[in-house]
């Protein structure tokens, strides 16, 4: 009788202390995962399908303003080699930081440039620095495109095309 209340014993302190193990190691996985409001982050997806010719909007994508503006059937330069091609637009994708001390340029559509109130950065409808301390044109952010939408934040071929590495 005492064997066999000191294996029942045994048995129970050993299922305790299994699904005590499992509890732990449930919790440090659940430590591992990203929070969902970083996973949310990640990726900006944006539909150019409403945006008009000439149209010129900021989105923000992991805390960063992107610039997008739509140039064809305008009298925008249209940029072969650095626009992106959606659906029958031509559109200028770009990180939307001077590339000189990382302040925010205003879109100045009566003269189409992008002008940095700091230091006095220009740059032109491409991206292209054309007067001022930026040593370099803007950032492109990664991108893919479906269909008419913009997914920031995740490398798709027109991207990889536009900055050489295809």
């Amino acid at each position: 009788m005492a064997q066999s209340r000191r294996d029942f014993l045994g048995m129970v302190f050993g299922g305790f202390a299994a699904a005590g193990g499992l509890a732990a190691l449930y919790a440090m996985k659940r430590t591992w995962d990203p929070l969902p409001s970083v996973m949310a982050a990640g990726f900006t997806t944006v539909d150019l399908s409403p945006m008009k010719p000439g149209e010129f909007r900021t989105v923000t994508w992991r805390g960063k303003p992107i610039f997008i503006l739509r140039k064809d059937h305008t009298d925008l330069k249209i940029c072969e080699d650095q626009d992106v091609k959606v659906g029958e637009g031509d559109y200028l994708v770009r990180i939307g930081l001077c590339t000189h001390l990382g302040c925010i340029p205003a879109w100045e559509p009566d003269k189409k440039i992008f002008k940095c109130a700091c230091h006095g950065g220009e740059f032109d409808a491409c991206g292209v620095n054309i007067f001022g301390p930026p040593p370099r044109p803007f950032d492109i952010p990664p991108f893919k495109i479906e269909g008419t939408k913009l997914v920031i934040g995740e490398e798709g071929p027109e991207y990889k095309k536009l900055v050489g590495k295809a």
